[in-house]
């Protein structure tokens, strides 16, 4: 690994995870997500808004939703524990998805357990949140959802360097192949959403896929362990919004 590499990692490590907030919060207690919307005036949204995530998926539209293409590439990644998720930055922006003719990049990914997502008001074991944006700073966020199976090959890269106390970075000793990480199939529902964590911002596009991934069962309990705790916002109401394939 280069010592620019390892350089860059150390800056990026320096700086506040994407959406960062000033107030805390967390998933117990008196700062849990039904509190998330008195504990700052900036966290409003978590409360008010009538277009939050997640969602349950059911009821659904078909629509012949336009795929989807996604250029991704072998990546090194910065690992943080944030005490909220693991969430891998990136070191450089090369990753990128492309909808409707606009080119979003990849910023970071992370994970939740159980999934935030329900099927039919059925929780995953996990579920990963692909970050992008596009130059006009709008959000898309592709979300994976995962069954307990076959160990997964990228997971266990990531999951060599797994940071175990929050606060804690750790720089991947090998590019993760980003591709590996999306099904092969596709096929997604599509809502109008928000971000799932404080300030909980809304016009976010959620792309769920269809096809889940495997990760084993010591995968899944080597992320809980690193956490301590589970970490999935409940399901939101739809207000009348539809979800589309």
């Amino acid at each position: 690994m280069s010592l620019r590499i390892v350089k860059t990692a150390f800056a990026v490590a320096s700086l506040f995870p994407l959406f960062a907030c000033s107030a805390h919060w967390s998933y117990q207690g008196a700062t849990s997500p039904e509190h998330w919307g008195e504990l700052s005036q900036e966290f409003q949204t978590c409360q008010s808004g009538k277009n939050q995530s997640p969602i349950d998926i059911d009821n659904i539209v078909t629509a012949h939703l336009t795929p989807f293409s996604n250029h991704y590439h072998e990546s090194p990644a910065l690992l943080i524990n944030n005490g909220h998720t693991l969430q891998a930055n990136f070191i450089n922006n090369l990753n990128t998805i492309e909808l409707a003719g606009i080119v979003s990049h990849l910023q970071q990914f992370h994970f939740h357990a159980p999934s935030e997502h329900t099927l039919h008001g059925k929780h995953a074991p996990l579920e990963m949140h692909l970050v992008h944006t596009s130059a006009k700073g709008d959000i898309t966020v592709v979300a994976v959802l995962f069954e307990t199976g076959a160990a997964n090959r990228e997971l266990a890269a990531l999951w060599q360097h797994l940071p175990t106390r929050g606060g804690s970075t750790a720089l991947t000793a090998q590019h993760i192949d980003m591709a590996a990480l999306l099904p092969r199939d596709k096929t997604y529902w599509r809502f109008s959403g928000s971000l799932t964590t404080p300030p909980c911002s809304e016009g976010v596009t959620w792309l769920v896929m269809k096809q889940p991934l495997t990760l084993s069962p010591q995968q899944l309990d080597a992320f809980k362990s690193a956490l301590g705790h589970a970490n999935n916002r409940p399901t939101q109401q739809l207000y009348g919004r539809l979800v589309v394939e």
